[in-house]
C-alpha cells in the first residue's frame, strides 16, 4: 500500500479546480485581448472592437464583442475595470463562461 504524500503549496498559488495555471482546467481553442468594463467575484466581463466588412455598402464597420471569463481565486485582486487582459477558450463552465483569464497585459492608467 502507498503512503499518502503531502503536498507541497506554493504561496501563489490556489486550491480553485478552475484556475489554468494551479488547476486541471485546460485552455483551448480561441485566445482573445480585451479591456474588463466589469467585474464580479468569480467573473470579469471583457469588451473588444472588431471590424466588420459590409458586402451590400462596400464599406466596413466597428462592432463591439463582450465576452465572460471566469477569474481564478489567485488573480482576483489583482484585476480592475480598465485593465487590458487576455482570456483563452476553456469548456464550459456554465451557462454564460466559455472562457478563463490567463493574463493581464497593462494596467489601467489612472
Amino acid at each position: 500500500m502507498k503512503k499518502k504524500e503531502k503536498k507541497i503549496v506554493a504561496k501563489d498559488s490556489c486550491a480553485d479546480p478552475t484556475c489554468p495555471k494551479h488547476g486541471k482546467l485546460k485552455v483551448r481553442g480561441r485566445i482573445f485581448k480585451g479591456y474588463v468594463i466589469r467585474k464580479f467575484p468569480r467573473r470579469i466581463v471583457i469588451e473588444f472592437e472588431r471590424i466588420v466588412y459590409i458586402r451590400k455598402y462596400e464599406r466596413s464597420e466597428k462592432r463591439k464583442t463582450r465576452i465572460h471569463a471566469r477569474l481564478p481565486t489567485c488573480s482576483g485582486d489583482k484585476i480592475n475595470v480598465g485593465d487590458y487582459v487576455v482570456v483563452g477558450e476553456c469548456r464550459p463552465l456554465s451557462k454564460l463562461i466559455h472562457f478563463v483569464f490567463l493574463k493581464k497585459v497593462k494596467e489601467t492608467e489612472k
